[in-house]
């Protein structure tokens, strides 16, 4: 079994399992940023409508993921340039999106408007934080399986989603039951902040795990198998150079560089 930083594994049944994965992530990203800008704007909800607009930069971006694991599943070499240019554009679009919903939660922290309560927002909000847990969780897993980085790095983009969800889905809840005025704005300033995060990762490469990607957890956890087999091989190596006698299991011979 190799580490994370070998080739990965694109021929077993892991690996289609990722590409399912991410187009689930795709196709529900975009019904939920249909209907959280929906409902944001008959709420005038800020943190509503900037969770709709992250939800459709996701697709986006779970796109050119999705683009360059079938590229590798079949095979071919996909176009690094164009990768860069398209993550370079949704990091702007990450950008615009923490200016828009700040700007917006100035002005109506000094304006002091009041959103309506959207329970739309709250269940869909709701559901998310169950849904992209799960969707983050089931991706880390198939990828560790097929020792791909690109799939690892875009589950940790997911459970960065799931956190928004929960920022939002905070905001909404505590304005339905004490309807603090304040708490909207203070919600878009939160996914603002998740849209740096994210926007800064897109511009720097680091979504599709190009170079000087962290195989931290990955390496913990799809190596513990092969320590264990190094731990033994490495023992049985010991055995055979100690210059005490011949290895248990009654082999004599030793090779060429053994001392």
């Amino acid at each position: 079994m190799s580490s994370t930083g070998a080739t990965p594994d694109v021929t077993g049944p892991a690996a289609h399992r990722a590409v399912r994965y991410a187009k689930f992530t795709i196709g529900y990203n975009v019904v939920e940023g249909v209907i959280a800008v929906s409902a944001g704007a008959v709420a005038g909800a800020i943190s509503l409508i900037g969770f709709g607009i992250d939800s459709g930069i996701e697709v986006a971006a779970a796109t050119v993921v999705l683009v360059r694991l079938l590229a590798e599943i079949k095979g071919g070499e996909p176009d690094e340039a164009k990768e860069r240019k398209a993550l370079k554009f949704i990091a702007l679009t990450f950008f615009a999106l923490a200016a828009y919903v700040t700007v917006e939660g100035i002005r109506d922290l000094v304006a002091d408007e009041k959103p309506d309560t959207s329970p739309v927002g709250i269940a869909l909000t709701g559901l998310s934080i169950v849904v992209m847990p799960w969707l983050a969780r089931v991706k880390r897993r198939a990828g560790l399986e097929m020792r791909s980085r690109l799939v690892v790095a875009d589950a940790a983009e997911t459970r960065l989603c799931a956190w928004l969800s929960v920022s939002t889905f905070a905001g909404l809840l505590a304005f339905a039951a004490f309807g603090w005025t304040w708490i909207d704005p203070v919600a878009g300033f939160v996914i603002a902040a998740f849209a740096i995060m994210e926007g800064r990762e897109a511009w720097e490469g680091e979504l599709v795990c190009d170079d000087g990607c962290d195989d931290g957890g990955a390496d913990e956890d799809a190596g513990a198998g092969v320590g264990a087999d190094e731990e033994r091989e490495n023992a049985g190596a010991g055995e055979r150079v100690d210059g005490k006698g011949a290895p248990s299991g009654g082999r004599t011979s030793c090779p060429d560089n053994c001392r």
